[in-house]
């Protein structure tokens, strides 16, 4: 589609950057982008602040044409262009234009496809169906879990969702599936409606919190593991569990360099069928012999192994720093796999 854009240009500028916006925008829609990415492109596009209005589903975004949200504004001028969301209802898009637009140009292109990108968002995330479960309705969920969703909003979401404003509930991150929450009758109460899936879940909050809660789900699900032999460890991770962890998942990205550590981890793991679930054992046992125990080895047996395995990774795992070195290893490792969610 870049190519053809740029060949058409040669030929009919308007044409070409008509093309153009068809593209930015299309790929806004297949990357399921939020209104402010929308109202965003609109803004960039045109070279003028752009703004979306909905009153009955509580969205007011401005964007300049330097892409910074702005508060505010004033009522529409005369030179502004509009378009309704529905058709014959009130506008709802607008370009805020300081002069009439001339023979040509992109403008009218760029409110049409923000237009219609909008109402495709709006109709996935805000609609009014009654729902009373909160695994009914993922387009409420998603309302209720966006930061960027005004307040009423995502109270409306909540309430089709069976969920009161004063309930307590926590969101779910499980690896290839979509956002979830689970309504819980107290902070303590831990769910598990993950379906067998990893999953990281988010501190018990109100409602409204729950996009901090979803945030702290996602971070909990990169600590999680597949639970087998050759990726032991927890299948559910929740997030208040965590504590001070969670400045090592900031410090670790997804698709970052492996630190040293992890490579030797990785070569040891490479190395003998048995030493992913015997390293992770030892790590996180309460000693030696209750690793074995666990392991249903000898514990000669077990010594035997841990040799071979401090050779590939070169350092001691049977004294308190090495055993900390190979704990903070296995975490490092696990937060460098891609978590697995659905968009």
């Amino acid at each position: 589609m870049k190519e053809l854009a740029g060949r058409l240009a040669a030929l009919d500028p308007d044409a070409g950057a008509a093309l153009h916006v068809i593209a930015y925008f299309d790929r806004l829609v297949e990357g399921r982008a939020g209104l402010e990415a929308l109202v965003r492109g609109a803004a960039v596009l045109s070279g003028c602040p752009a703004r979306l209005v909905d009153e009955e589903r509580g969205v007011r975004i401005r964007v300049g044409p330097d892409g910074v949200r702005l508060d505010g504004g004033a009522p529409p001028g005369p030179h502004w262009m509009s378009a309704p969301l529905e058709p014959g209802g009130v506008p709802a898009v607008w370009l805020e234009l300081a002069t009439p637009p001339g023979p040509g140009g992109v403008h009218p292109m760029v409110v049409e496809r923000l237009t219609a990108a909008a109402r495709a968002v709006l109709d996935r995330t805000r609609g009014r169906a009654p729902i009373r479960r909160p695994g009914d309705d993922p387009a409420s969920v998603e309302v209720l879990l966006d930061a960027s969703a005004p307040a009423p909003a995502r109270r409306r979401a909540a309430g089709r969702l069976g969920l009161g404003n004063t309930a307590l509930a926590r969101a779910v991150a499980a690896a290839g599936a979509p956002p979830a929450v689970e309504a819980v009758p107290g902070p303590e109460a831990r769910p598990s409606g993950a379906g067998g899936r990893r999953a990281g879940i988010g501190p018990a909050v109100p409602v409204l919190g729950l996009p901090a809660s979803w945030a702290a789900a996602r971070v909990a699900l990169r600590f999680t593991a597949e639970g087998d032999e050759r990726d032991p460890g927890p299948r559910t991770v929740y997030a208040d569990d965590l504590g001070s962890l969670v400045l090592l998942a900031d410090a670790v990205g997804a698709g970052a360099e492996p630190v040293p550590d992890v490579r030797a981890l990785e070569r040891a793991v490479a190395a003998a069928p048995w030493a992913a679930l015997t390293l992770h054992t030892v790590a996180f046992a309460p000693s030696l012999r209750a690793a074995a125990t666990e392991l249903t080895v000898h514990h000669s047996t077990l010594q035997d192994r841990l040799a071979q395995a401090e050779q590939w990774l070169g350092w001691p795992v049977r004294d308190p720093y090495g055993r900390l070195r190979l704990q903070l290893a296995l975490m490092t490792r696990r937060l460098h796999r891609a978590p697995g969610l659905r968009p």
